[in-house]
C-alpha cells in the first residue's frame, strides 16, 4: 500500500509539469505558424523589389531560423520528457514483473498483491497513453519542422533567382551605358566635324575679317559690324554679312544627317558700361537679348528654319577680356554663333 501511494503521489507531481510543457510547445507552434503565414504574405507581395526586398527576405529568414532553433529546443525538451516517461514505464514494468514473481511464490499475499498489481497495471496503461500522445506530438512537430525547412529552402531559392536577375539587369544596364556613351561620342565627333566645316565656310565667305573671328567653338561677330551703338537694329553692312551666314547655314543643313538634332545658338554680349536712362532699353540684359533676337529673326527671314535657331542674351556677365580698357570692352561687345545639339 505504501508503494502504491508513493507511485500515485509521484504521478500527480509529474503530470502538471508535463501538461505545461506541452501547452507551451503548442503555443510556440501556433506562433511559428502565424509568423510563417505573415512572412509568406509579405514575401509574395514584395518579391519583385530590389535591394530593399532582398534585405527584408534575409531578415525574415533569420527570424524563421531563430524560431526553428527555438522549436528544436522545445522538441528536445519534449523528447527528454518522453525519455523520462519511458524510463518510468520500464520501472513500472519491472515492478509488475517482480510483483508477479512474488505472487507466484506465495499465494498467501493474494489480496494485497492483486490490489498492487491492479494499481500498477492502471498506472502502466496511463503512462502508455501519455507516451503515445507524446510520440504523436513529436511526430507532428517533426513534420511541421520539415515543412518549415522546405519553405525556407523555397525562399532561399527565390532569393537566389532574384539576385541572379539583379546581376543580369545590372550587366545589361552597364552594357547599355557603354553603348550610349559610344553613340554620344560618335554624335559629338560628327557635330564637331560639321562645326569645323561650317566655320571654314564662314571664314571663306566672310573673307576672314579682323572683327569676325573664331574663339573656341564659337564664331564671333563684333557688335560694331552689325549694330549701331545702343541699338538692336542690324545695319546695312550687318545685313550683308547675315545674308552670307544664312546661305552657309542652309547649305550646311543639307549635309547634316537628320538624326542629329542640331541648333545654331545666337548669343548676345555687351560691355560693362551701363546704358543711359534715355534709351529704349533699361540695361545690358535687355540690349543683348534684343540683338540676339534680331539676328535670329533676320536669319529666319532669309530662309533658315526657325527650329534650328536659338537666341540668348548674357549682358556684360560673360566677358572675353575682363580688363578695364576700351579695347577690352570692344572685344566684349559681340554676337557669338555656336553650332550644338538641342
Amino acid at each position: 500500500m505504501a508503494l502504491a501511494r508513493a507511485r500515485r503521489d509521484r504521478r500527480v507531481d509529474y503530470w502538471p509539469g508535463f501538461v505545461d510543457a506541452l501547452s507551451t510547445l503548442l503555443l510556440a507552434i501556433m506562433f511559428l505558424l502565424s509568423v510563417f503565414v505573415l512572412a509568406q504574405f509579405l514575401l509574395s507581395r514584395e518579391i519583385s523589389g530590389k535591394d530593399e526586398v532582398l534585405t527584408r527576405l534575409n531578415s525574415q529568414i533569420n527570424e524563421l531560423t531563430q524560431l526553428l532553433a527555438l522549436e528544436q529546443s522545445n522538441t528536445q525538451d519534449a523528447e527528454d520528457a518522453l525519455a523520462n516517461l519511458q524510463a518510468s514505464l520500464a520501472q513500472a514494468e519491472s515492478d509488475r514483473t517482480r510483483l508477479q514473481q512474488l505472487l507466484d511464490r506465495g499465494a498467501g499475499a493474494g489480496a494485497e498483491a492483486e490490489e498492487r498489481i491492479g494499481a500498477l497495471a492502471g498506472e502502466l496503461d496511463s503512462e502508455r497513453q501519455i507516451s503515445q500522445r507524446a510520440l504523436s506530438q513529436v511526430e507532428l512537430l517533426n513534420q511541421q519542422i520539415a515543412a518549415l525547412r522546405k519553405q525556407i529552402g523555397a525562399l532561399e531559392q527565390a532569393l537566389d533567382v532574384s539576385e541572379q536577375r539583379d546581376r543580369e539587369s545590372n550587366t545589361k544596364i552597364a552594357d547599355l551605358g557603354r553603348r550610349l556613351n559610344v553613340a554620344l561620342a560618335q554624335r559629338v565627333q560628327e557635330l564637331n566635324r560639321y562645326r569645323s566645316d561650317f566655320f571654314g565656310r564662314l571664314r571663306e565667305i566672310l573673307s576672314d575679317r579682323e572683327n569676325i573671328r573664331i574663339v573656341g567653338d564659337r564664331f564671333v561677330f563684333q557688335s560694331e559690324v552689325l549694330f549701331p551703338v545702343g541699338s538692336e537694329i542690324i545695319n546695312d553692312a550687318g545685313r550683308a554679312e547675315m545674308q552670307k551666314l544664312a546661305g552657309a547655314i542652309i547649305e550646311l543643313q543639307k549635309e547634316i544627317p537628320p538624326e542629329i538634332n542640331w541648333v545654331l545658338r545666337v548669343d548676345g554680349h555687351t560691355d560693362d558700361r551701363p546704358l543711359s536712362g534715355t534709351g529704349r532699353y533699361r540695361d545690358n540684359w535687355e540690349l543683348s537679348s534684343a540683338r540676339a533676337t534680331s539676328v535670329v529673326k533676320y536669319l529666319i527671314d532669309n530662309g533658315v528654319p526657325a527650329n534650328r535657331l536659338v537666341a540668348a542674351g548674357f549682358g556684360e556677365f560673360q566677358p572675353l577680356d575682363p580688363a578695364d580698357t576700351a579695347e577690352a570692352r570692344s572685344r566684349n561687345r559681340r554676337i557669338e554663333l555656336k553650332l550644338t545639339e538641342r
